[in-house]
């Protein structure tokens, strides 16, 4: 109804208000604060999420043995860093370098867990870049 009344009155200038992308980008903002508790609640997620493979216990004695020392290191430095990234530095681009590689360190670890998995995830790997 909006457009017939537009070209009757012939203003052919579309309303901003009335535009679908003023709606959207008003509906999906969130505060700083809001982005941060996500942020936070996520990472949380995932590191609890691998409690499933061997058990919240077992999970926190083995996290420390010499094939998995590594990858728990690079994932609790990687998540202190986009933290400070984040809430410190005000760097996007900077904390989503450190999300990829905590996702990876936190992939590696998780894979720890499978029998044989990093060897067939290396293997793959090295095919792709040979």
């Amino acid at each position: 109804m909006d457009k017939l009344r537009r070209a009757l009155s012939g203003d052919d200038q579309p309303d901003e208000e009335s535009g679908i992308m003023p709606q959207l980008l008003d509906s999906t903002t969130l505060s700083w604060e809001t982005r941060i508790k996500g942020f936070i609640i996520c990472n949380i997620i995932s590191i609890a999420s691998t409690c499933f493979l061997m058990g919240p216990f077992n999970q926190i004695k083995k996290m420390f043995a010499p094939t998995r020392v590594i990858a728990t290191i690079i994932v609790i430095v990687m998540f202190g860093l986009t933290l400070f990234a984040a809430i410190g530095l005000h760097k996007a681009g900077l904390a989503l370098l450190f999300v990829i590689i905590q996702s990876l360190a936190m992939t590696w670890y998780s894979l720890s867990y499978i029998p044989y998995a990093r060897d067939a995830v290396k293997k793959t790997v090295s095919a792709c870049i040979a």
